[in-house]
């Protein structure tokens, strides 16, 4: 069995470092309790482990030279957004400076005609397609939370819209990276295709932090559908909800969202949102396209549900009741973590082949039917990915114990289907174990590029790869 990651034991800061930052920052750099323990913190289960201090940068510049000072002492850095993660991102395992660029939140430069965007890294998603609403255009990857930009390029992030848009990865065309000595570059490019080199954008997408500090980000952007449908859907039980989003990929049907939640994640959404939801397992729906369009995949999803036993489809078209219903699934975390007072939430974060989808869901399921702990399941599941919620006390070891013993379980079982440990959270220093199981000799390539870029392991360190 896995054991915690502990902090190791810290020095204080150099007081030249301190005065180099203090002076270079005044009011914006902090040594206070409350502030660095807002920064140590993510939304997990994993407990709090506060920076030594935490610098609020506004530019790139600000950033360079906040890096190259602590780079002179061999000091961590941690970059940090909104502080939405869920694998301990963010903990400073190592003590160091905590980099807060969430003040870095000017969108740069819109280019309708080329459909991309150019914004620092502290900008939000939300913040982005609210500036973009009179331009036709809109930012996709969704991953439920307002999390920054920047945040969700460093952790490969995805979510709801990602079976139609793609992830992050799909999404990103440039960055600007400020590297482990304080120098600034900027990779990748606004053509649409390249064969110029190695792919440096791909490497930085995903690297948690651990290779460098990303200021900038440039964007595709695509068009606001001219119609958008969604709907809620209750099935008479997993396997068959299952079956008919696994239909409904393999006949090509260009769904823009599918989303399960089973019977137990129902009722807490319902407790929550104050909805009615049928008790039982559901998918939401999502679809882009001409009025035509939409009407065609709506009839061809209605005709693959019903073929499994489902039947009373409620639907959202206008902007409003798709809010509400997209913002009671994105309240799924929020509403499992609302059945237990003082409750933290551990969330699995496994993704399959499709086809090996139903079995890993049903076998999921039997393991926690099994066990006392509320846990539910939600999931992406039109491109294979789904989430365990387990509530537990964090003060109750056996109940972090149990999580994990089932999480390990569910790993397990996703790779030995070709599937991953993490289909979007990423890696932190919670899931850094299951590489091993996952990559084998890859690791130590991997190993090779963080020692290559960042040999004095100051940046993010103890997270993805133990050196």
């Amino acid at each position: 069995m896995r054991s915690l990651s502990q902090s190791a034991p810290r020095d204080p800061l150099p007081a030249a470092l301190v005065g180099t930052l203090a002076a270079l920052l005044g009011e914006r750099f902090s040594t206070a309790t409350a502030v660095r323990e807002q920064h140590g913190r993510d939304e997990s289960y994993h407990p709090s482990m506060p920076p030594d201090a935490v610098a609020f940068a506004r530019s790139t510049e600000e950033v360079a030279a906040i890096v190259t000072a602590c780079a002179a002492h061999k000091v961590p850095i941690i970059p940090f957004g909104t502080g939405t993660s869920l694998e301990g991102h963010i903990a400073a395992l190592r003590g160091g400076v905590c980099i807060d660029v969430s003040a870095m939140n000017a969108i740069l430069e819109v280019r309708p005609a080329d459909m991309d965007v150019t914004v620092q890294a502290g900008v939000t998603r939300k913040q982005l397609n609210a500036h973009l609403r009179d331009t036709g255009l809109f930012f996709p990857i969704d991953p439920g939370a307002d999390a920054s930009l920047g945040g969700m390029t460093a952790t490969r992030a995805s979510g709801t819209n990602a079976v139609r848009y793609g992830t992050m990865r799909e999404n990103v065309l440039a960055l600007s990276v400020v590297t482990p000595e304080g120098r600034v570059v900027k990779i990748g490019g606004r053509a649409r295709k390249s064969s110029a080199g190695y792919d440096l954008t791909r490497l930085f997408v995903g690297s948690e932090g651990t290779l460098g500090v990303i200021t900038e980000v440039t964007l595709r952007l695509h068009g606001i559908p001219e119609k958008i449908v969604s709907a809620v859907c209750p099935f008479p039980s997993v396997r068959a909800a299952v079956d008919t989003v696994i239909a409904t990929i393999q006949i090509g049907v260009p769904v823009a969202r599918i989303e399960f939640l089973n019977a137990r994640q129902i009722l807490a959404v319902n407790a929550y949102s104050k909805l009615d939801y049928a008790a039982a397992p559901t998918l939401f729906f999502e679809f882009h396209g001409t009025p035509d369009h939409v009407a065609e995949q709506v009839r061809m999803v209605q005709d693959l549900a019903a073929d499994q036993g489902a039947a009373g489809f409620r639907w959202a078209e206008t902007p409003e009741e798709r809010d509400r219903l997209w913002t009671a699934r994105h309240n799924a975390f929020y509403a499992s973590l609302a059945t237990k007072a003082g409750g933290r939430g551990f969330s699995s974060d496994v993704c399959v082949p499709i086809s090996r989808l139903t079995e890993c869901i049903a076998q999921t399921e039997e393991d926690l039917a099994r066990s006392a702990l509320f846990t539910s399941i939600v999931g992406h599941v039109g491109d294979g990915n789904f989430h365990v919620i387990f509530i537990v006390d964090p003060e109750n070891p056996a109940e972090i114990e149990e999580a994990r013993r089932l999480n390990d379980r569910i790993v397990a079982r996703a790779l030995a289907m070709d599937g991953t440990c993490t289909g979007e959270h990423g890696v932190g220093h919670g899931k850094m174990d299951f590489l091993e199981d996952e990559h084998g000799e890859a690791l130590d390539m991997m190993r090779k590029i963080k020692r290559a870029l960042d040999p004095d392991d100051i940046m993010n360190p103890g997270k993805i790869v133990r050196l």
